[in-house]
C-alpha cells in the first residue's frame, strides 16, 4: 500500500532535523516517459554488467509507480522489493535515499523515521531530474549500497 505524499513529508519533517535539512525545493514535473526510463535502465545495467554486478533495476514515476523493472538473472529475489523501495523514497522525498540512511546512522531523532510507511532507507535510491523538474526516480538493489548508488547514478546520469 502506498501513503500519499503529504501524510509521509508530515511524519518525516517531525522526525530528524537532519534530515529536514536535506529538503529540497524542485518541483515534481511530467513523469518519466517509457522511452527515458528504457534509456536509464540500459545505462544503469551497463554499468553493473561492467562491474559483474548482478542487480535488480526499478524506475518508477512521479508517484512512485512502476514504469520499467529488470531483475538481472543471478540477482537475489530479496532484492526485488529493496529495488522499488528506494526508487519510492527518492521520488517521494525529492532526494537519494542515502539521505534516510546517513540521518538513521546518526541516531537520536532520525530513529523516528523508521516507523515511516513506505520508507527504505538505504542508499541507492535516487531522483531523476530533467529541466529541473524530478520526473521520477531509480532504485537498485544487489550489491553493497554504495555499488547500487553507482549503478542507479549510472542511469541517471542520461538525463544530463
Amino acid at each position: 500500500m502506498k501513503i500519499p505524499l503529504f501524510i509521509l513529508t508530515l511524519a518525516l519533517s517531525a522526525a530528524a532535523p537532519s534530515i529536514r535539512a536535506q529538503t529540497t525545493d524542485m518541483a515534481y514535473g511530467p513523469s518519466v516517459s517509457l522511452d527515458d526510463a528504457k534509456r536509464i535502465v540500459k545505462a544503469a545495467e551497463a554499468e553493473a554488467v561492467k562491474n559483474n554486478w548482478k542487480v535488480v533495476i526499478a524506475v518508477v514515476d512521479t508517484g512512485g509507480h512502476l514504469v520499467l523493472f529488470q531483475r538481472m538473472d543471478g540477482s537475489q529475489l530479496g532484492s526485488i522489493e529493496i529495488a522499488q523501495g528506494k526508487a519510492y523514497t527518492a521520488v517521494a522525498f525529492r532526494r537519494p535515499s542515502k539521505a534516510f540512511q546517513e540521518a538513521l546512522g546518526a541516531g537520536g531523532e532520525a530513529l523516528r523515521s523508521l516507523k515511516t510507511p513506505g520508507l527504505t532507507p538505504l542508499e541507492g535510491g535516487l531522483p531523476l531530474v530533467a529541466g529541473g523538474k524530478v520526473i521520477g526516480a531509480i532504485g537498485v538493489s544487489g550489491v553493497t549500497s554504495a555499488q547500487d548508488a553507482q549503478i542507479g547514478g549510472a542511469g541517471a546520469a542520461i538525463l544530463k
